[in-house]
């Protein structure tokens, strides 16, 4: 078997930030054009570039995110160590100096730390949740099924269903977060409440209803993000102008 290539690293490194989400906006760091330079050295040390969509975005959402691209890419087995480096932001000196340390929000901080960021990221992974959720039951609700029926399905039952493509895609998004509220045991009922509550089928549809107007506040942040983005940063230029990318590959940086 040959060895890996720099090019094989670096769309591995790729594949795990795309399980990076914005915390308020659940999407990909990548589908969302924030990560710009990705590189992999000869001692297997991974160095990342990123940036956001305004220079005042939040010091706690940005280190969050900054973070979370440091332990996904550090699960990879052959990663001897990873840095990240957030660009043109207000704090981004104090925040690259944290995590160049290894330090935690509040050790970066100090004093100036508001809340913790274990407690941030579970709020907005319960947000996700509940997004996901309404979105998947809408989907299903809309192909037929019956709210009594719903309600007492279980996960196994979920992960059996055949949808079409678009439907498998919202179970698959669903199922990433519904360990967030409970555990995920195979009987254990597929849709609950972000306490763990089952859901009743006499109030499922205002408890939809309710979690759409989370999804439509997401929405229109994501939308105003994206053009705050490309107003700020040429965003139609290619990350890797020299060279093809072949259609499966991510769109990695060249040095």
């Amino acid at each position: 078997m040959e060895a890996p290539t720099i090019t094989d690293r670096k769309a591995e490194v790729w594949a795990r930030l795309q399980t990076v989400t914005d915390p308020e906006l659940d999407e990909p760091v990548t589908d969302l054009d924030f990560v710009t330079r990705v590189d992999v050295d000869a001692e297997n040390r991974v160095h990342i570039a990123f940036r956001l969509p305004t220079y005042w975005c939040a010091a706690n959402f940005s280190f969050l995110m900054a973070d979370d691209m440091r332990m996904a890419v550090k699960e990879l087995p052959w990663v001897s160590a990873v840095s990240v480096v957030l660009g043109e932001h207000m704090y981004a000196d104090k925040i690259n100096a944290g995590l160049a340390r290894g330090l935690s929000f509040q050790e970066t901080f100090g004093a100036e730390a508001d809340g913790n960021l274990d407690d941030l990221r579970r709020t907005f992974l319960v947000k996700a949740f509940q997004r996901r959720q309404a979105a998947l039951l809408a989907e299903l609700v809309a192909a037929g099924c019956e709210a009594e029926a719903l309600v007492k399905l279980t996960l196994a039952e979920l992960m059996a269903l055949k949808p079409d493509e678009a439907g498998a895609r919202l179970v698959a998004r669903y199922l990433e977060r519904r360990p967030v509220v409970a555990a995920a045991l195979p009987q254990a009922r597929a849709f609950i409440d972000a306490d763990g509550d089952a859901l009743q089928a006499e109030t499922l549809p205002i408890y939809v209803r309710l979690l759409r107007r989370v999804g439509v506040n997401a929405e229109f942040n994501g939308a105003l993000c994206r053009g705050l983005l490309r107003a700020r940063f040429d965003v139609e230029t290619p990350i890797m102008p020299r060279g093809a990318v072949p259609a499966a590959a991510p769109p990695t940086i060249s040095t």
